[in-house]
């Protein structure tokens, strides 16, 4: 079967990967350059905790393949399982834990209640002013920079054509598949399969399906190195966006942190964002509150990158509702990162077999109609 894939981000180039493993004869064209989009921007986050409950058994299987993805790619891609903490500071955001983790359990999520004294125990410098936390010792984090690369470079060693800063001019459904004619030549394959994030909706709404979709950027920092202290990723359960921070600290010590300020509108033309300084000191108090020591620490660089919300914040996945032989994987509304190995391996799945083993009833194009 001959497979075109669109987007070169995370999600393409795992879909693209996985899809040459089961025999495809594969072709992935990008706009600009390999993981030059969204995945670059990311934080790097590795987990299940918070998740839409329907997301979770996406996470389980790829959670098990950020573990085999040393191995499976021939690299160190910086997956580290580290454990991911998620501080609380009121009796609200605690009962809402509590019920999540209520909920999640039967669906394989384990999360460990923290009380203040284990915070200290255990992560001393954390939040001193926190009154409990969850810990999920088994996600933790890998490196943005590196993932998409990598399973670009495996998919290349496997036959798969991989065609870079290439415009996408046109793209027509034919008698035997999809004919996508781009700045870089035209290509023919039986499916297409759509993972080009926050530009997927355009693609979608040439078939006819439309999706409520908005391009936002992050806003992200780095500091100065440190000394390696802080294990786990680190986050918050609060129901206020001011608040909602993260952090983690990678090994060469410099701590990557998010959150907190409001997301800035991109123009997918040319699809460029840009972190807003201004915005900078409320998401320093809101780190601050995580881990105090933040605040006498250099930030040496911040960045965004152009991510794509679905109004329901539920990502995009499947069949098309219109189209034999298209597919969709887009819109993972800035939290698709841990998801991404696994959503190209169902990917695969799906196309290659007709079927697939892991839910995507809830992230089927045609929840829309209705709106």
């Amino acid at each position: 079967m001959d497979v075109i894939v669109l987007g070169g981000g995370l999600m393409g180039t795992a879909s693209a990967y996985f899809l040459a493993r089961r025999g495809a004869r594969v072709t992935l064209i990008d706009r600009n350059r390999i993981g030059t989009g969204a995945t670059v921007a990311s934080f790097g986050n590795i987990r299940r905790t918070g998740r839409h409950l329907s997301q979770l058994p996406l996470a389980h299987r790829s959670l098990r393949l950020w573990g085999e993805a040393e191995e499976m790619l021939g690299r160190d891609v910086e997956f580290r399982a580290t454990g991911h903490i998620r501080l609380i500071f009121d009796e609200g955001s605690l009962a809402d834990m509590r019920a999540y983790a209520e909920a999640a359990r039967p669906l394989g999520l384990e999360l460990e209640e923290l009380g203040k004294s284990e915070i200290r125990a255990r992560f001393p410098g954390l939040a001193p002013d926190a009154i409990a936390a969850s810990f999920s010792p088994f996600d933790g984090s890998g490196n943005p920079r590196l993932i998409a690369p990598a399973f670009a470079e495996a998919a290349r060693k496997l036959g798969v054509t991989i065609v870079e800063d290439a415009r996408i001019e046109k793209i027509e459904r034919t008698e035997s598949g999809f004919l996508v004619t781009s700045s870089r030549g035209a290509f023919a394959a039986e499916c297409l399969v759509n993972t080009a994030g926050a530009w997927g909706a355009r693609i979608a709404a040439q078939f006819g399906e439309e999706v409520p979709l908005d391009a936002c950027g992050p806003q992200m920092g780095v500091t100065e190195p440190l000394p390696h202290r802080i294990l786990p990723v680190v986050g918050i359960w609060t129901r206020y966006k001011d608040h909602g921070a993260y952090l983690r600290q990678v090994e060469r010590g410099n701590i990557v942190f998010g959150g907190a300020a409001e997301r800035v509108p991109v123009d997918l033309d040319p699809g460029h964002a840009v972190a807003d300084p201004t915005r900078l000191p409320l998401q320093l108090r809101a780190v601050a509150r995580l881990l105090p020591a933040i605040a006498r620490v250099a930030i040496i660089r911040t960045w965004s990158g152009c991510e794509g919300y679905v109004r329901d914040m539920l990502p995009v996945m499947g069949r098309s509702a219109t189209t034999p032989g298209l597919f969709h994987a887009f819109g993972f509304s800035g939290h698709g990162f841990q998801l991404g190995p696994g959503v190209g391996d169902a990917m695969a799945e799906l196309i290659m077999t007709d079927r697939c083993e892991t839910p995507l009833d809830d992230f089927r194009i045609d929840r829309f109609r209705a709106i």
